[in-house]
């Protein structure tokens, strides 16, 4: 695992330092050295590597990596180039489409938003191929409890989207009144149906924050 060399490494040296981390260090070096591990090793922590703790404005909340073939890269909802939009995302762009007029883009490539300050944060962080939560329970979800307290500790107006009861269940750690928690179902197709679409979570972020002084988020993704 690259470290995280930013702004994120002093605050999350002490978890660095915990037992459930050094046994996670452990299992996932492991892993990787056994088994065939998404995303790749590089890709682990691209979302911190991407966003900045100093320019986090949205945070998004995943649950686990893809697990398919050249899919997972660090970023929540998020495939690389050339790979089929995963359906989740798809109706994200459907959502975005309606909210915001977006086009639906060709591909599932997020980094545009990351680098605007959109934290693309999952639970956990690595995943077994072919095997959704195998890598539950192992240390990540303590780890990643961690960087949500910090987001919120942050004084300055964050937009938090919590999409399906999972992401919701991180709601009790969002304490901080100056930030937004926007709560939907998930964009999954078995739910998205039930609220996440007309949801606007996406126009509501961006008033929020420029009611704030903050520079909304250019949600469009383009073509490649």
């Amino acid at each position: 695992m690259p470290p995280i060399t930013n702004d994120w490494a002093d605050k999350l040296k002490d978890e660095y330092k915990k037992d459930y981390y050094k046994k996670l260090f452990e299992f996932v070096g492991a892993e990787y050295g056994s088994h065939t591990i998404y995303p790749p090793g590089d890709d682990i922590f691209n979302a911190f590597h991407l966003t900045p703790l100093k320019d986090v404005k949205v945070v998004i909340i995943g649950q686990d990596p893809y697990h398919e073939p050249g899919q997972a890269h660090g970023l929540s909802f998020s495939v690389k180039p050339g790979i089929d939009t995963p359906p989740s995302l798809v109706n994200i762009y459907k959502e975005l489409q309606s909210d915001l007029g977006c086009y639906i883009p060709n591909n599932g490539y997020l980094v545009k938003w990351a680098e605007q300050g959109v934290l693309l944060l999952n639970a956990v962080l690595t995943v077994r191929a072919h095997a959704a939560a195998s890598h539950q329970n192992k240390g990540w979800e303590n780890f990643t409890d961690a960087v949500i307290r910090i987001v919120n500790e942050v004084d300055r107006p964050i937009v938090f989207l919590l999409w399906g009861n999972f992401a919701r269940s991180k709601k009790a750690m969002l304490t901080n009144p100056n930030h937004l928690v926007l709560e939907a179902p998930h964009p999954s197709p078995l739910s998205a149906h039930r609220g996440f679409f007309g949801c606007r979570h996406f126009s509501k972020a961006n008033e929020f924050l420029t009611v704030h002084g903050v520079q909304p988020i250019d949600w469009q993704i383009e073509n490649i």
